[in-house]
């Protein structure tokens, strides 16, 4: 079977079609909003965005095709603000720019069912170490896929995968996340990780996928004050701009009573189920 498009919130995101490409983000103090991109040259004038209301922008692109690479340009006063999407599915690194990704995939005919968990023997796996080498990058999910058979021998039928949601560098645990929708240039991208997946599931071993949304960053977190809104010098409209902001990590707790940001988490749980069609989270 193939996947279907991405049912997040409302369309949010870079959506592409046979017409194009829908563009659709949440900026509610901005006074003006616009897409810039390799389809109009980087043009901050070219494809200003509609208000919507309740904060929301979009906009109907037909030149932005697939693996264009894209960002928003978000003025709020006299400021402006170049901002990767928060919904980028794809990104040329945690500091880059956006990519139009292409969510369609072919899973084959495969009938994958996960063991119950009371016959779970679960591995723990970090991508970037677990099948790289010495002195070199890290790991990715290719070079991970080669040792799949090792884990098989082994009596393994489940991998819980560290989280590979896009973080700042090419080193790291995962627990870091500055782009929660995107998965992490360095292990290879969205198309690698639904190919592990799939290569997973062949093996007769399930996926569980670790997320991390009690906090986020702290680095190359361009969310951060978003829209140039915030009180107290924190966060801004995706986080907690009182005491409630303070982790062990930083001071970036998304801010949960908001419906919105509620919006953001629910629609990437959501996308792992049912794009990644991963067995749990």
């Amino acid at each position: 079977m193939t996947s279907a498009s991405p049912s997040t919130h409302e369309g949010m995101g870079a959506i592409p079609s046979q017409e194009g490409t829908s563009f659709r983000v949440w900026a509610p103090h901005a006074d003006k909003v616009s897409v810039i991109g390799s389809f109009n040259n980087w043009s901050k004038m070219a494809n200003p965005m509609a208000r919507e209301g309740n904060g929301y922008w979009s906009a109907d692109i037909a030149g932005a095709k697939i693996g264009d690479q894209y960002r928003y340009i978000i003025v709020s006063d006299s400021e402006k603000f170049s901002r990767i999407d928060p919904y980028a599915r794809e990104v040329t690194s945690s500091v880059g720019n956006a990519i139009v990704h292409d969510p369609a995939f072919d899973w084959g005919q495969g009938d994958y069912q996960m063991p119950p968990s009371h016959e779970m023997v679960i591995y723990e796996m970090h991508i970037g170490t677990f099948n790289d080498q010495p002195g070199g990058p890290p790991g990715n999910l290719n070079s991970a896929i080669e040792k799949l058979p090792y884990l098989q021998e082994l009596g393994i039928n489940t991998i819980e995968v560290m989280p590979a949601m896009e973080f700042a560098g090419g080193f790291s645990w995962g627990y870091n996340p500055a782009l929660i929708f995107a998965i992490e240039s360095d292990y290879g991208g969205p198309r690698a990780l639904k190919e592990f997946i799939k290569a997973v599931h062949a093996h007769g071993i399930a996926v569980i996928f670790d997320v991390v949304y009690n906090h986020l960053g702290p680095s190359d977190l361009d969310i951060w004050q978003f829209d140039g809104w915030s009180e107290n010098d924190k966060g801004g409209i995706y986080f907690y701009n009182d005491w409630r902001s303070q982790t062990p990590w930083g001071e970036t707790r998304p801010d949960y009573g908001r419906e919105e940001v509620r919006h953001y988490i629910d629609d990437n749980a959501i996308m792992w189920l049912e794009e990644y069609q991963v067995d749990g989270i």
